[in-house]
């Protein structure tokens, strides 16, 4: 699944790690130990937007980031004709950039994970990465990404994951492109250092670029200590 040269060559890959990087960062020093408002009890939406606050006022200044930040931007279709909306959506993240010649708005949809199949349904289903497959999410953008955030140890959620989309049912209704060895992702990630994967998906011709298809880059952000979703067994009486 290299990325055709034709488009990545094109593709504005410095800006782009820039805000991989400027994120990774901001998650770090921000997870790195509990936090009464930043914890692996704080609701999705909660975090991204403390996420992109910190990171927009003490991170990207630090790094000398140019781009615009944003949380809960909202897209969506729109009729003219009578004013209304046809349908919204609430992107987690996003970095815009532009210069005189390029342009990009690097979407990134962050997931709470445990190691539970219900879990691992939501990241890879309509809420999660089928978003930028037959949702309106990052339309004609040749790049996006998905975070998950670990509740549980990595190798007992990432693992998973990457197997299931092995399934010829779930490939299908991501659209998956294989990779020249007949994956259905890539790794190690061919655009980011620190993803742990890339899939490619095939996009009606509305919502693609003119390649015809998106590239998404898998991040696992953790926390800086112990979690887990298991309950601590009560102790027995004796």
């Amino acid at each position: 699944m290299t990325p055709p040269v034709n488009w990545f060559s094109a593709f504005p890959i410095q800006p782009a790690t820039e805000a991989v990087e400027a994120l990774r960062q901001g998650w770090t020093e921000l997870a790195a130990r509990p936090l009464p408002d930043f914890n692996p009890k704080t609701k999705e939406d909660a975090l991204t937007k403390r996420l992109k606050v910190y990171v927009e006022n003490h991170v990207a200044r630090e790094r000398g980031l140019l781009g615009m930040w944003a949380a809960e931007d909202v897209i969506g279709d729109f009729d003219p004709s009578t004013g209304a909306m046809i349908q919204e959506r609430r992107t987690d993240i996003v970095y815009g950039w532009n210069d005189s010649i390029q342009g990009i708005k690097l979407v990134f949809e962050f997931k709470r994970l445990g190691r539970q199949k219900k879990h691992r349904d939501h990241y890879l289903h309509d809420q999660g990465l089928g978003r930028f497959v037959t949702g309106i999410y990052s339309r004609r953008q040749a790049v996006a990404a998905m975070v998950g955030v670990l509740l549980d140890p990595e190798s007992e959620v990432v693992p998973p994951i990457r197997a299931a989309l092995e399934d010829a049912t779930l490939a299908a209704a991501l659209r998956l492109r294989k990779t020249s060895t007949g994956l259905a992702y890539s790794r190690p990630s061919t655009l980011f250092a620190h993803a742990d994967f890339d899939t490619a998906h095939e996009r009606d011709a509305a919502l693609a670029p003119t390649h015809g298809t998106i590239h998404v880059s898998h991040f696992f952000f953790a926390f800086g200590y112990p979690t887990s979703t298991l309950k601590p067994k009560a102790a027995k009486q004796k």
